[in-house]
């Protein structure tokens, strides 16, 4: 398969919250990259109620010690480059998955017509041939679009 360039806001990717928060929280590596690419618009992440609500609360997690200021820092580095999208009631259909708390970022995948699901999570990871949009980890999708 031959590396693609992205330009700029074409591509329309959700990431799921443990990717976003080490971006967030790691300033080298390929998560770091992928902050990077979304701060230079190489793409659009997409976010439902759900997902954004996720990362809310796992940033407050006592575990990560931050400041009610730190994390408004945080999501302020990330929200805002977002693209909300709303899923509908009932959600959009998506392939079982063994972990329910990750079907948020299969329906936001779906409701979003996103082209790429990022993750590193294996209950994603293995559907990757029963989804209708491509799910990569992190690395791939630096690989891939040369990011």
């Amino acid at each position: 398969m031959g590396t693609t360039r992205a330009t700029p806001a074409t591509l329309r990717v959700v990431i799921d919250t443990n990717l976003v928060l080490s971006a967030l929280v790691f300033s080298t590596g390929t998560v770091a990259a992928l902050r990077h690419g979304w701060q230079r618009e190489h793409f659009i992440p997409l976010v439902s109620a759900s997902t954004a609500g996720e990362l809310i609360r796992v940033l407050a997690y006592p575990k990560f010690r931050l400041s009610s200021e730190e994390q408004e820092y945080l999501l302020a580095d990330y929200l805002p480059f977002c693209e909300t999208v709303s899923v509908t009631n009932p959600p959009p259909p998506t392939p079982p998955c063994r972990d329910s708390f990750d079907v948020q970022f299969l329906e936001a995948a779906v409701a979003g017509k996103a082209d790429l699901l990022i993750t590193g999570d294996k209950d994603l990871l293995d559907l990757r041939s029963a989804f209708p949009c491509p799910i990569l980890t992190a690395g791939d999708f630096m690989a891939r679009f040369e990011l």
